[in-house]
């Protein structure tokens, strides 16, 4: 892997929302700094994501100095949210967790999340990453952390594996719906220059002066068959990762990482095997 390099970043500032292209970006204990920071919950305070609501891949947010955002959606003015003030927490439910967050101050970013869906949710903060949600237990060391990201603080795939894997799609019932981007699979660290399927084996990984713990394959559900320009479902990957790539039940493809440090990685930075 001597020619590994990081091909390209992506933070997601709003959980579920389309993903950000960076040049380089901060990796905190957590994941890289402004990434799912935010999220959308429902009335009973329930992560709202692509999953069930596959409209949020038309919605985007930048980032803005001192973690704010600016939402921006198709026909709807674009508004400005601010950090809320701490005065208070409620509880939130993440898949299987529970972790307190901070609603956002402004009734008129409920409002503009709400419209955007046609049903009542509302936008929440992750005050304090360092503390609020472990990573599994199963899957990690004492004290690490991460944010609203489905699970670990980072995840990573690779060009050759997507070439792969629209391979298999090219030569399957539904070929049609190839090749694939890279959107689809929501990575925050794109690696190009290995073969396919390498980081399976992977333990550690340098991505520029970052080490990276490789703490268990990215396990798929029905976000990757949904079009991140459209909003359109289809059957592809999850039909050829079946055939393909499963993997102790799961249907895979990228590695969930933990940073083992802080430090900040930039497109181009070589990519090298730690162990």
């Amino acid at each position: 892997m001597e020619y590994a390099r990081l091909q390209s970043i992506h933070v997601h500032p709003v959980k579920a929302l389309r993903s950000l292209p960076l040049q380089e970006a901060v990796v905190e204990p957590w994941g890289p700094a402004g990434d799912r920071r935010w999220m959308l919950i429902d009335d009973g305070g329930k992560v709202v994501t692509q999953r069930g609501q596959p409209r949020l891949a038309l919605a985007a947010a930048e980032l803005l100095p001192g973690g704010g955002v600016r939402l921006f959606a198709p026909g709807t003015a674009p508004l400005t949210v601010p950090v809320p003030r701490a005065v208070g927490t409620v509880t939130v439910q993440i898949f299987r967790d529970k972790v307190e967050a901070v609603p956002a101050d402004d009734e008129a970013a409920h409002a503009w999340c709400s419209a955007l869906l046609g049903t009542d949710v509302r936008l929440v903060h992750l005050d304090d990453p360092a503390t609020r949600r472990p990573v599994d237990p199963r899957y990690a060391t004492p004290g690490e952390t991460v944010s609203f990201a489905d699970g670990f603080p980072l995840l990573l795939t690779t060009t050759a594996s997507l070439d792969a894997l629209n391979s298999l799609i090219a030569g399957g019932e539904h070929a049609n719906e190839g090749p694939l981007p890279m959107n689809r699979f929501r990575p925050n660290l794109v690696v190009s220059g290995t073969e396919p399927w390498a980081e399976d084996t992977w333990s550690r990984v340098a991505v520029g002066e970052v080490v990276l713990r490789v703490a268990k394959p990215c396990g798929r559900c029905v976000v990757t068959t949904t079009d991140q320009g459209t909003a359109d479902r289809g059957a592809e990957p999850l039909h050829s990762l079946g055939r393909h790539r499963r993997i102790d039940g799961k249907l895979v493809f990228g590695q969930n990482l933990v940073p083992l440090g802080r430090g900040t990685v930039r497109v181009g930075d070589p990519v090298r095997i730690v162990e």
